[in-house]
């Protein structure tokens, strides 16, 4: 039986076992609070010195030497081998928002998979955090506060059709597929853009110092203080 959670009243820095930028966890907990990690990442947190309120996933990676320095209360098994540990994560935790590190830039499958089960669960509100991007799926209309000239991606994960303002080429209407036009290497040429799409499936990617406008986005009337590309440790 999947376990049941209590939902968490602050955002979560859930954890994966990918390629991880220096200082991009210690970034994220003073933005998401709560820690959860998917199955061996736990070892990567233990290792900076945190220990994680969760862990989660079918285990396979979590080592024994792990396991034991973790407290048994909050290690959590998922046994079905039909979803990712990502997944499993996902759909059992419920926050405000959920910032995902070590997903990204690793093995290319899993990454897919991530972004495969962002659209699956529209639900959850998370954005993955890159080294040198951030990807969330797109909620439903969407505004976001961005410096003019910022990168801006829109990749259909399905057949959805959009309106999209504030962009050097913005539309009233384009229709974007998986199989047939996408809406890559866009950019941002005023300080709001906006983006409507008909229907689910749509993610948007924005370069890593667009972090807090993601967040702002996904979290209207919150403020999110987030440290500048320069200011990071490890930004590159």
């Amino acid at each position: 039986m999947e376990p049941r959670f209590a939902p968490f009243s602050e955002n979560v820095t859930l954890l994966g076992g990918g390629e991880l930028a220096e200082g991009t966890v210690s970034e994220l907990l003073t933005l998401a609070p709560n820690l959860v990690a998917c199955d061996g990442a736990a070892a990567h947190a233990l290792a900076l010195g945190i220990r994680p309120a969760r862990v989660i996933g079918d285990l396979d990676s979590l080592e024994d030497t792990t396991r034991a320095a973790l407290d048994p209360a909050t290690v959590f098994e998922i046994a079905e081998q039909d979803s990712t540990d990502f997944d499993k994560a996902l759909r059992t935790t419920e926050a405000p928002l959920i910032l995902g590190a070590g997903f990204m830039g690793g093995r290319l499958d899993h990454e897919l998979a991530c972004y495969n089960a962002l659209v699956r669960r529209p639900e959850r509100r998370c954005i993955l955090v890159g080294r040198d991007d951030v990807v969330f799926h797109s909620p439903g209309p969407l505004a976001l506060d961005l410096a003019p000239g910022s990168r801006v991606s829109l990749f259909p994960m399905a057949a959805v059709t959009l309106a999209a303002t504030g962009l050097e080429w913005s539309f009233d209407r384009l229709d974007l597929a998986p199989w047939g036009r996408v809406g890559t290497s866009n950019r941002a040429v005023a300080d709001r853009v906006e983006i409507l799409p008909d229907g689910p499936g749509l993610l948007v990617i924005l370069p890593r110092p667009a972090l807090g406008a993601a967040m702002a986005a996904l979290t209207p009337g919150q403020d999110h203080d987030v440290p500048s590309a320069k200011a990071r440790p490890g930004a590159r």
